[in-house]
């Protein structure tokens, strides 16, 4: 049984919509990601130096969102095995207000410490 105390229709839609938001972002950043250029007569080594922090960077954070996606789509699958909101490490009911504030979280607030 899903979590008692939410609405699991209103979770769901609000776990599709960072999940699209984050591949939006995804598709979005694609180009700051792709290998940056060689040729230094076009551009300088101080640039070229700034084109490979923003490039480390940007894979930096496509890491972040994958590792986001993986978590979204983990508490989907709760969801629809009906095991939405029960801690991970104890069992218990994972507090409501915690679950608003960070819906893909695995733990109670006593386990997670």
């Amino acid at each position: 049984m899903n979590h008692p105390e939410l609405d699991m229709a209103a979770v769901t839609a609000r776990l599709e919509a960072l999940r699209d938001d984050l591949l939006e972002q995804s598709a979005d950043s694609r180009d700051a990601r792709e290998t940056v250029m060689l040729d230094q007569t076009a551009v300088g080594r101080l640039s070229r130096m700034d084109a490979l922090q923003g490039q480390a960077m940007a894979r930096a954070e496509e890491e972040r969102r994958r590792l986001a996606l993986t978590r979204i789509a983990s508490a989907l699958a709760r969801i629809a095995r009906g095991e939405y909101g029960v801690c991970i490490a104890c069992g218990e009911w994972i507090a409501a207000r915690r679950l608003e504030g960070d819906p893909v979280a695995l733990k109670c607030i006593d386990c997670a410490e």
